[in-house]
C-alpha cells in the first residue's frame, strides 16, 4: 500500500487505524465530515450526498470506514441509514473504479451476516436475515460493492467486524462503562451466553490485513479475538478497568425478563445485553490474522 484514503478518519477505529499507518511511515489521506487545517485531512459529509469526483485522485487504496449507526431519533436515522451506509458507499465504490483506485476495503459489521439465534458461532457462510436497519444497510452496500469489484476490476473486500472495544469507544459499551462508573448499571447475572468482541487495534491489524493480501479481493471476513465472553464477564471486565470491585451479587434473570414483557423495544434491548451474538473469525485466521489483545487487556486500557 502506498496512498491510502481512509473515509471516517476521525472517527474510534479510524483514528487507531490513522495512528498505526502514520506511525508506519504510510502516506495518509484522511477524509471526514469534521473540517480541519491539516493538508491530508478532505472534509466531505457523506449524509449531504455531495462527494467530490476527485477525491481518490492518485490513491491506491481506500478503506471506508464512515457509517451511521447510533441515533435517537428513529424517524431521522432511517434515512440516513440508507443515505451513509448504503448510497453514499456506493457512489464511493463508484468514484474509486473512475479513479483507478486498486483495492477497496469496506468496513460492514457482523449484524449485515444476521444474529444467531442459538448458542452456535456463526461464520460467512452462515447467511441469515440482517439485524435491524443498520445491518441490512450494510448488507446492501455489500452486496453492490462485490458485484462492482467483479465488473471492474477493482479490488472489494468486506470485513464485518464484532463488538469494537478500545481507548474511546462509542455506543452501547460506552453507555454500559458510563452506567457502570456512575453507579446505576445493574450487576448482570450469568447466564452463559456467548458474545464476541475484538480491541480495535487488532481490528486495525485485520484491516491491513486483507488490504495488503490479494487473496483477500471478493471475500468477507469477520473479525473477532476467537474468545467469546458471557455479559457478566464483560461486566465484571469493565468493573477492573474502572479500578472498582466486582459486586458480589447480581441482578436476578428473571427482573430482566419481566421487564422484557413492557414492550417489543424493551425486550429487543434486554435481548441484546443478555442474548448470544457469537461469531468465528476462523476464516480471517487462515489468511494469518491472530489476535493480540483479548478481554483481560481491557484492565490496561484507558476509556
Amino acid at each position: 500500500m502506498d496512498r491510502i484514503a481512509i473515509t471516517g478518519a476521525t472517527g474510534f477505529i479510524g483514528s487507531a487505524l490513522v495512528k498505526k499507518l502514520s506511525k508506519d511511515g504510510l502516506n495518509v489521506y484522511k477524509i471526514s465530515r469534521l473540517r480541519s487545517k491539516d493538508p491530508y485531512c478532505i472534509y466531505c459529509d457523506l449524509s449531504i450526498g455531495r462527494i467530490p469526483t476527485n477525491i481518490f485522485n492518485n490513491i491506491d487504496t481506500v478503506i471506508h470506514l464512515a457509517g451511521f449507526a447510533h441515533d435517537t431519533n428513529f424517524n431521522k436515522s432511517e434515512d440516513l441509514y440508507h443515505a451513509i451506509n448504503t448510497d453514499a458507499t456506493i457512489s464511493l465504490a463508484k468514484i474509486a473504479v473512475k479513479n483507478n483506485v486498486k483495492r477497496f476495503v469496506f468496513i460492514s459489521s457482523v449484524k449485515a451476516g444476521g444474529v444467531s439465534k442459538n448458542d452456535t458461532c456463526m461464520d460467512e457462510n452462515n447467511q441469515t436475515k440482517p439485524d435491524g436497519i443498520y445491518g441490512k444497510t450494510k448488507r446492501k452496500a455489500e452486496i453492490k460493492l462485490l458485484e462492482m469489484g467483479c465488473q471492474s476490476g477493482m479490488s472489494v473486500t468486506i470485513v464485518r467486524p464484532s463488538l469494537v472495544y478500545g481507548p474511546n469507544v462509542k455506543g452501547n459499551l460506552q453507555l454500559m462503562l458510563l452506567g457502570i462508573n456512575k453507579g446505576w448499571f445493574p450487576p448482570l447475572p450469568e447466564t452463559g451466553n456467548k458474545r464476541s468482541m475484538i480491541h480495535v487495534d487488532d481490528l486495525v491489524r485485520a484491516i491491513l490485513l486483507v488490504a495488503d493480501d490479494d487473496r483477500a479481493n471478493g471475500e468477507i471476513f469477520i473479525a473477532t479475538d476467537s474468545i467469546p465472553h458471557s455479559s457478566r464477564e464483560i461486566y465484571n471486565a469493565m468493573c477492573s478497568a474502572l479500578g472498582k470491585s466486582t459486586p458480589k451479587w447480581s441482578t436476578p434473570k428473571f427482573l430482566f425478563d419481566i421487564v422484557s414483557l413492557i414492550s417489543s423495544r424493551v425486550k429487543y434491548k434486554v435481548d441484546k445485553l443478555l442474548g448470544n451474538e457469537c461469531y468465528s473469525s476462523a476464516k480471517l485466521e487462515a489468511l494469518g490474522f491472530k489476535a493480540k489483545k483479548t478481554l483481560k487487556d481491557m484492565n490496561e486500557t484507558s476509556f
